[in-house]
């Protein structure tokens, strides 16, 4: 008897201790309820750091390195993002930019307090992480952007720019 009231007990503890673990900001609810969208196909590599939060490896990509003149967008909905005059070398190995499209990302620190994650204003797509204070450029702001959240579009392409889906 004295074995089961134990058991109980534990259990017990179990189950109200995994309540405290269910998420219950706004801004998670917000992001389940946009899953729905009907958004760009994505590879697995995109799916995977834009849906699942994972990272690039460096070095890698089409955009670390590029300087042509134009506009990122979100790979997910096609929001822009940043504009290659924000877009500096920080010789991290990821697109790197000093600012962002006013409005276009939300910064959301992370769980552990560690870090600041960027995520699309408009899908809540994860884009990469935000740090500052390391001195780059004068406005002491680095964009840390995973290649496969985001799409390059040239200056002289800028006006047939595809509609940002939402």
């Amino acid at each position: 008897m004295r074995h089961l009231f134990l058991g109980i007990c534990t259990l017990s503890i179990i189950a109200l201790s995994s309540c405290n673990a269910q998420p219950d900001s706004t801004k998670t609810q917000e992001i389940m309820s946009k899953s729905n969208t009907k958004y760009n196909e994505l590879t697995p590599q995109e799916q995977d750091v834009i849906l699942n939060k994972a990272t690039d490896r460096p070095f890698t990509g089409d955009y670390y390195d590029k300087d042509d003149k134009g506009l990122y967008i979100c790979r997910q909905c096609n929001n822009p993002l940043y504009t290659s005059e924000d877009k500096f070398e920080a010789h991290c190995g990821w697109p790197s930019f000093d600012a962002a499209i006013e409005g276009a990302v939300t910064n959301v620190p992370d769980a552990d307090g560690m870090r600041v994650e960027i995520i699309c204003n408009n899908c809540h797509g994860h884009l990469g992480h935000v740090f500052t204070g390391e001195g780059f450029t004068d406005k002491d702001t680095r964009y840390c952007v995973n290649t496969s959240s985001i799409l390059f579009v040239p200056a002289n392409k800028t006006k047939d720019l595809p509609a940002v889906i939402k």
